[in-house]
């Protein structure tokens, strides 16, 4: 099992994550208000501005002060060492 840094010391596992978006879209904000008020957001951003939603197997929605495609590349460069592992 692979994890992914997501910032602050927190981690996610990379196999359990659908997909990472950038929360400035209406419909994401009402995504994560939507899961806010069902008690499913896991925010990891310290208290700083949200850069990426990111969207798990479980629907749970974290919230990370990382770029999106800051995780995005982790999340790759994950699936090459796997490659290369092999």
């Amino acid at each position: 099992m692979k994890f992914i840094n997501i910032g602050f010391g927190n981690m996610v596992a990379a196999e359990r994550i659908v997909t990472i978006v950038s929360p400035d879209s209406a419909p994401v904000k009402r995504l994560v208000q939507d899961a806010k008020d069902a008690g499913r957001v896991i925010d990891v951003s310290c208290g700083r501005r949200t850069r990426a939603v990111i969207i798990t197997d479980s629907e749970h929605v974290i919230l990370s002060a990382i770029q999106s495609e800051t995780i995005a590349n982790r999340l790759d460069n994950t699936d090459t060492e796997d490659d290369i592992e092999e």
